[in-house]
């Protein structure tokens, strides 16, 4: 396993799992079955980053846009995360993990029986804190800016919020899980090298690390290996580190 610093482990990782249909096509497969090979690298990254001791950790399981997939994906992603759920809740809650989603839950589209799982397995597993698990699912970064906008709006309106007393900490308590923190790194799979939706507020100053490998292909070694990739960076939040810089404007 790559050489972890375990005293600067971030708190928050979130994962952008890409290169399920490309791992499938490359070997004459359909894509869902692409999709079903990234549950065990999921499982194997979820026991690597519980043994790194990362705290949150947040997967892009379902955007927004992915609506406007092909339907038989679409229909196989919701009954697959159906069945993901009823399989392996238990297992994250014997591993001490708590689950939560976020995105929009009141779309019409999602299945009331997927729904029902996503309650369930949140309620049994509220008063975990091993990590915190985040299923990103019907998740958009804008949807939820733009939901957090409304919600701001409406307090405005009915008078409860005064509009000179909003900023950014007003926004970031709006959010679909303003307990969660900042996410410090970010991975994407599959070699490309976009945010595509995912938090885009949460990760102003996030650190992205992008690999090649397909998602199908990522384990706890790879996530061991980002995270290792994250501590040899330079982290300066806009402020300037150049001392010759600063004598300079003396």
């Amino acid at each position: 396993m790559s050489e972890v610093d375990r005293a600067s482990v971030p708190v928050h990782v979130g994962i952008i799992m890409d290169g399920n249909g490309r791992w499938a096509n490359a070997r004459g497969l359909h894509r869902t079955q692409g999709h079903a090979q990234g549950e065990p690298a999921l499982f194997d990254v979820v026991h690597g980053a519980l043994d790194l001791g990362i705290q949150w950790l947040t997967v892009y399981t379902f955007s927004t846009e992915n609506w406007n997939r092909d339907e038989y994906e679409v229909n196989f992603l919701m009954e697959f995360n159906v069945d993901l759920l009823e399989r392996r809740r238990d297992e994250l809650h014997e591993l001490g993990v708590c689950v939560r989603f976020m995105g929009d839950m009141a779309d019409p589209r999602i299945p009331p029986v997927l729904l029902d799982r996503i309650r369930s397995a949140e309620d049994l597993t509220k008063d975990n804190t091993e990590m915190t698990m985040v299923f990103a699912f019907n998740y958009g970064g804008r949807a939820e800016i733009a939901s957090a906008a409304k919600r701001i709006a409406a307090a405005a309106l009915d008078g409860t919020l005064a509009a000179d007393d909003i900023s950014a900490d007003t926004v970031a308590a709006h959010l679909y899980i303003p307990a969660m923190p900042d996410p410090e790194l970010i991975i994407r799979t599959s070699g490309e090298q976009r945010t595509s939706n995912f938090l885009l507020w949460e990760a102003a100053y996030a650190e992205y690390v992008f690999t090649d490998v397909l998602w199908p292909d990522f384990d706890r070694e790879e996530l061991a290996r980002c995270v290792a990739e994250f501590q040899h960076r330079d982290r300066r939040f806009g402020a300037a580190v150049d001392e010759s810089l600063k004598d300079s404007s003396r």
